[in-house]
């Protein structure tokens, strides 16, 4: 169903998820800064966290910090919407899993009998794997979004196919799939990168509309963002961890309804 836009995030023949390759360091003390992209000469790889530890509860806000003045332009081989002949819309929810919003988006999907496509965060994954089975089994696509949410396009090779590949590694453990999505952090993607994405079996996604929930403009600036560019073949970004999301689940509940009483049909993204 992806239209040319995936042309380099075809599916490989095969899955191969690669450890990190020497001087990649896999666990160096600290966590990136997730109020903006990590500095171009401090790349951190933290490995597996206690699932106690609050990290998952730190805002990773400023996903589209790279959308604003000054910044590229997006990839022109990642998909921003989706050709379809029905008036469908793909609704997407980065930065999970987390333990409260997750499943309160769930419950609104769930409510509405809509699918939607969830970019998770490795780390998250590890430390929560059974919601991200209650992710697959609610009928949603599983993509990935990185072990620990850095920009791509900051990092050597060796690390962007660590990020990747373990993500990939964990959701094939946990769901007996691999993912054939992914999403870079921030948006970020380049031909390195993409290339990586390819050979790991993945395509890459972006989104049309920002309903900006990162920002946490309340429900009802989350609502108008979404409502006031939704058309058919949207992909629309919002978020389901790295903050608190509880506007994001309010303005869900608010909007859905509302869409498909307008007759579009939210579904999972389908490489």
């Amino acid at each position: 169903m992806l239209q040319a836009a995936l042309a380099v995030g075809a599916l490989s023949a095969g899955r191969f998820f690669f450890p990190p390759q020497d001087g990649t360091p896999e666990a160096a003390a600290g966590r990136p800064d997730r109020h903006r992209p990590p500095p171009h000469d401090t790349p951190r790889y933290p490995g597996p966290a206690h699932p106690s530890e609050a990290y998952r509860l730190r805002p990773m806000a400023g996903e589209t910090s790279l959308s604003g003045p000054g910044a590229s332009p997006p990839h022109p081989d990642v998909a921003h919407t989706l050709g379809t002949g029905r008036r469908e819309i793909f609704l997407t929810f980065d930065d999970g899993p987390h333990p409260r919003y997750t499943p309160e988006i769930l419950r609104v999907l769930r409510r509405n009998g809509a699918r939607a496509t969830f970019f998770v965060i490795g780390e998250n994954a590890d430390a929560f794997p059974e919601l991200l089975q209650d992710i697959a089994d609610d009928g949603h696509a599983v993509g990935n979004h990185t072990w620990t949410h850095p920009q791509l396009t900051k990092l050597p090779p060796g690390a962007v196919r660590s990020e990747l590949g373990r993500t990939s590694s964990l959701i094939d453990d946990v769901l007996g799939t691999a993912p054939n999505l992914a999403r870079a952090p921030y948006g970020a993607w380049d031909d390195p990168s993409l290339s990586i994405c390819n050979e790991l079996g993945m395509s890459p996604v972006g989104w049309a509309i920002d309903s900006r929930d990162w920002t946490e403009p309340g429900v009802d600036g989350i609502t108008d963002a979404v409502m006031a560019e939704i058309r058919p073949g949207a992909i629309v970004l919002s978020h389901d961890g790295g903050g608190e999301r509880s506007q994001t689940v309010d303005a869900l509940d608010r909007y859905l309804p509302h869409l498909m009483a307008d007759g579009y049909r939210p579904a999972r993204i389908e490489p």
